[in-house]
C-alpha cells in the first residue's frame, strides 16, 4: 500500500512539473517558448495578433516578462490588448507592401478570418458580411515612426494569406528577427486540414523561397504555421 502511494505521488509530481500550458490555437507557443527557454527577457512583434490571451502565440512570452508590439486590423482586439497588456505597444493597423487603400473582406468583429487577400476570400465558401475599404501601411514605415532600434527576437505573422505582402514591406536584412513563425494557407489543397498537408507545396512557395534566400532555416511546421530561424541564432 505504501509503495502504491509513493508511486502515485511520484506520478502527480511529474504531472505538475511537466504540465504544458498553451495559449496558441495549435500549440505553436510551446515551440517558441522552448526555443527561447534560456532567454529571460526578449522582444516580439505579433502581426495579426488577434486576442491578447487566447489563440495567441506570444502570451507565454509575455508571462515571462517579454514585451513587444501587437498589431491587428480589428480595433476591438487592440482594445483588449490595451487592457491586458498596457505596457506593450498595441496598434490598430492593416499592414501590406504599400501605403494605400485596400479591400478588407470582413466577416465580423474579432473574426480570425477577416482578410485583405482576394485569393483567400474567393477560396472560401462562407460569405462575408461586407467588403470594407481600409488604409494600409508597411511595417518599415511603422518601425521608422517608432524610431525602432531593438533586436526582434520573435516575429509572428498571421494575416490570412497576406503574409507575403507584409514581408515585402519589411526590410528583413536590416532587422533580422531571430525567429519567425508565419501562417501558410495552402490553396492547392481541397481541405485545409493538417492531415492533408503537402511539404512540396511549402518548399515551392514564394514564402519559403523568400525566407530561405534571406538566411533563414525552415525548422518546424505545425498545422498551418511554419517556423524559420535566422542563421545567426543557430549553433
Amino acid at each position: 500500500m505504501i509503495k502504491k502511494i509513493i508511486f502515485f505521488l511520484s506520478l502527480m509530481k511529474r504531472k505538475l512539473k511537466f504540465k504544458k500550458n498553451s495559449y496558441s490555437f495549435n500549440g505553436m507557443d510551446l515551440i517558441i517558448n522552448y526555443i527561447f527557454k534560456d532567454k529571460s527577457k526578449g522582444f516580439y512583434i505579433d502581426i495579426g495578433a488577434q486576442h491578447p490571451i487566447s489563440n495567441n502565440n506570444t502570451y507565454l512570452l509575455f508571462k515571462r516578462n517579454w514585451s513587444g508590439i501587437n498589431i491587428d486590423l480589428d480595433k476591438k482586439n487592440i482594445d483588449l490588448f490595451n487592457l491586458a497588456r498596457p505596457n506593450d505597444i498595441n496598434l490598430n493597423l492593416a499592414l501590406s507592401n504599400k501605403v494605400g487603400i485596400e479591400n478588407l473582406y470582413y466577416y465580423h468583429d474579432g473574426s480570425p478570418i477577416n482578410t485583405l487577400s482576394d485569393k483567400i476570400y474567393y477560396s472560401r465558401i462562407e460569405p462575408t458580411k461586407k467588403i470594407k475599404s481600409i488604409k494600409t501601411d508597411t511595417l518599415n514605415n511603422l518601425l521608422e515612426r517608432l524610431n525602432f532600434d531593438k533586436q526582434i527576437d520573435y516575429m509572428n505573422i498571421d494575416v490570412e494569406g497576406y503574409e507575403d505582402k507584409v514581408l515585402e514591406g519589411f526590410d528583413i536584412q536590416k532587422y533580422k528577427p531571430s525567429v519567425i513563425s508565419v501562417e501558410y494557407l495552402d490553396l492547392k489543397l481541397n481541405k485545409l486540414e493538417f492531415q492533408n498537408n503537402e511539404i512540396q507545396n511549402i518548399l515551392s512557395s514564394n514564402l519559403y523561397k523568400f525566407l530561405t534566400n534571406n538566411d533563414y532555416y525552415f525548422v518546424n511546421w505545425l498545422h498551418a504555421d511554419l517556423v524559420f530561424v535566422h542563421k545567426n541564432l543557430r549553433n
